[in-house]
């Protein structure tokens, strides 16, 4: 994927083209004399010690840019290995523009045989990704930019379609509509005309519009339009011939159409827009009278659905059920993969210390990658992965069955009453996967005030990463092995996921009358057609882009911390190692809070990964130098009753898991995204004042 940024973005070692200068004047002058114009290659080469400004290799030298001067300068980042370096001479660049929710990541998908993510709700795609494909008689490179209602930008999606489709780069542009609602898709496709010399207007869902019994004149719609216009259903690669003929033949022909929408130029730029999207309104009303005939009620059955998932009476207790059965599957199904997982990685562990021993290795590199870096990973692979890989397709199923915009739909009311807006009900359901996946996509929040609101309280919905805590917590004081207590169990971390949205709920309201003071934004959101998901693609697709990528990542976050956790356990001073003395100055705060030192010390140390708390907290019971791992969980239940937890102890914790701070990834990912260490740190402060607050109350009545 490239992605289209601000030089302000470009990491060190990024390399990308120049696409756009925004600023003007003295400042545009400087930024053109040192070589910045449009088609430049540039690289970041490093950053000052104080984060500003960056140096950049232009032109044969290393030039630095303050942050408030190369933030105007907007480039397509280079990525290492794809396919938008492979552009071959004579390749055409084909422009893939849509309304959200139209299959046009799935157009791209089919032409280019990339894995461009889809889903069955707007606001997906923010940044552009690019692919190649051939066609009868040229190369093309397709770029999908992101879905947009309008190229009169609002959003930061919008922004991005927008300055491609207006920098000349595209020779020519397909519009992805969707068959079902061709009228409302048309406004897009009008503006697109203006500005881009030759379109082909793509008819998606052809399928679905025969299903419900809508007809559409596809050639009365090209006479009107004077452009080619393909009726396809995208799911079924052999109709999408037609849209690569249609696209070589508009190619080879120098005829370009011109559409421009009248407008009246008298008022405020406000009252034009206004009398500029009246007129596309009623010139796509014109264009598909006629043309376009419905035969019977087609919305019956997602009005039957809606009146379920969306009605006054079932809209929450179905939410509700539906997360708890998501978690009751993930719970039953991740116990024997993760048993297994466990005891394989316990065997290789085995035959890595032989190798280490015939090797002569030292005892202390031994202990230190073995009984340090390598547990610690073993850990984190046994416990995420099979949850992981339960959750994550029964969650994209949802996701691509249309329903995450329902959700959407029935919390915006509540988000309302917070100052925020019910796209963040989106974002967190994203956090339940990881957080720093639900941090990114907090993007397609419009509110520049609301996005922030949605980043800072992203954390108080548990990823994937602190669920096995939580299971392991509730399974050893709550619940037993049985069917019925892994339901139980379910229950318990439905109403604990409860407690940390309603946490979230509140930081929101209390952050949109302080720190974040502003009304809600208006909230307009597609609901799209209920659509069977694509089971086996939805499988794949999941495993593989996000099961293993948030895999990779906390590994690769858990590693070092494993190797500092051994260090701090086996460096002694006097008579007490490091780890020893953090337990007895954190013992206080600790006892205040319902835990102990050795808990809060857990917390502290597994920053990097959540997963990492529990062995943390069993090493310092146990008294060993490296990660501990009982045999079952009633080993771990007698440990932790012999170093005086009660069902108090336990709600504590499980209460501080759901409210601290996020892990290391997600706060690199919120300081990306917000571009403010100060912002970075209020997102670890909220939710750990929170947790503290709540923990010392409990602690309090209870103990």
């Amino acid at each position: 994927m490239c992605e289209i940024i601000s030089l302000k973005e470009m990491q060190p070692g990024q390399r990308a083209y120049v696409k756009k200068l925004l600023a003007s004047g003295s400042i545009r002058r400087r930024l053109l004399d040192i070589g910045l114009v449009e088609g430049t290659e540039i690289k970041c080469v490093g950053k000052s010690p104080a984060g500003d400004p960056s140096a950049f290799y232009i032109r044969g030298a290393v030039i630095a840019i303050r942050s408030e001067d190369s933030r105007n300068v907007i480039a397509e980042l280079i990525e290492e290995g794809n396919q938008c370096n492979e552009r071959e001479p004579g390749t055409k660049v084909i422009a893939l523009a849509g309304n959200p929710n139209v299959g046009k990541s799935t157009v791209f998908n089919g032409l280019t045989g990339l894995k461009q993510h889809t889903g069955n709700w707007p606001g997906k795609t923010v940044s552009s990704a690019r692919g190649f494909c051939r066609t009868g008689r040229h190369h093309l490179e397709l770029v999908d930019i992101p879905g947009t209602y309008s190229l009169m930008a609002h959003s930061r999606e919008e922004e991005v379609a927008r300055d491609f489709l207006e920098s000349g780069e595209a020779d020519a542009a397909i519009v992805i509509c969707d068959a079902t609602c061709l009228e409302r898709n048309l406004n897009l496709a009008l503006q697109i005309m203006e500005i881009c010399p030759k379109v082909v207007l793509c008819v998606n869902l052809m399928d679905e519009a025969e299903k419900r019994g809508i007809e559409i004149d596809i050639p009365l719609i090209s006479e009107r339009l004077g452009i080619p216009v393909v009726g396809i259903t995208a799911r079924k690669k052999a109709t999408l011939k037609a849209l690569t003929d249609a696209v070589d033949k508009l190619l080879d022909t120098e005829k370009c159409q011109c559409c421009t929408i009248s407008s009246d130029l008298a008022g405020t730029e406000q009252e034009r827009e206004d009398r500029k999207v009246t007129e596309l309104v009623k010139t796509a009303e014109k264009i598909c009278e006629g043309a376009i005939s419905y035969e019977k009620a087609h919305d019956l059955r997602d009005r039957r659905l809606d009146r379920i998932f969306t009605g006054k009476v079932w809209a929450y207790p179905v939410m509700l059920l539906m997360l708890a059965l998501i978690l009751w599957i993930t719970i039953v199904g991740a116990n024997y993969p993760s048993e297994l997982l466990s005891t394989g990685f316990a065997k290789l562990q085995v035959k890595l210390t032989a190798l280490f021993q015939a090797a002569g290795a030292p005892a202390w590199l031994h202990d230190m990658l073995i009984l340090g870096v390598y547990r610690v990973l073993a850990w984190v692979v046994s416990v995420m992965l099979p949850p992981m890989a339960i959750f994550f397709p029964l969650f994209t199923i949802l996701e691509d069955a249309g329903y995450l915009p329902r959700i959407a739909y029935n919390m915006d009311k509540a988000f309302k009453c917070c100052g925020a807006c019910g796209k963040q009900a989106l974002t967190t359901c994203m956090g339940f996967g990881c957080n720093a996946v639900g941090v990114m996509g907090c993007r397609i929040i419009d509110s520049p005030r609301e996005r922030l609101l949605a980043i800072l309280t992203n954390n108080f919905v548990p990823c994937n990463g602190r669920f096995s805590a939580l299971i392991a917590i509730i399974a050893m004081f709550f619940a037993s092995g049985s069917i019925s207590g892994d339901f139980g169990a379910a229950l318990i971390l439905t109403l604990l996921i409860v407690c940390g949205i309603s946490a979230a709920l509140a930081a929101t309201a209390l952050l949109s009358k302080t720190l974040l003071k502003g009304m809600p934004s208006s909230f307009t959101l597609e609901l799209p057609p209920y659509r069977r998901p694509q089971f086996g693609k939805v499988i794949v697709r999941s495993i593989l882009d996000r099961t293993i990528f948030v895999l990779a990542r906390a590994a690769a976050a858990a590693a070092p911390a494993g190797l500092i956790v051994w260090i701090l356990a086996n460096t002694v001073i006097g008579d007490m190692s490091i780890l020893d003395r953090m337990v007895c100055l954190l013992e206080p705060a600790g006892s205040l809070m319902g835990l102990d030192g050795a808990i809060l010390t857990a917390f502290i140390l597994g920053l990097p990964a959540n997963e990492i708390v529990i062995p943390i907290t069993i090493m310092i019971y146990t008294s060993q130098g490296s990660l501990a791992d009982l045999g079952s969980l009633a080993e771990m239940q007698q440990l932790f009753i012999e170093n005086g937890w009660t069902w108090v102890t336990a709600v504590c914790t499980m209460m501080f898991f759901l409210m601290h701070w996020p892990c290391a990834t997600t706060l690199l990912t919120i300081k990306k995204e917000t571009g403010s260490i100060k912002w970075t740190l209020m997102a670890a402060l909220i939710p750990t004042i929170f947790g503290f607050i709540v923990c010392s109350l409990i602690a309090l009545v209870f103990q």
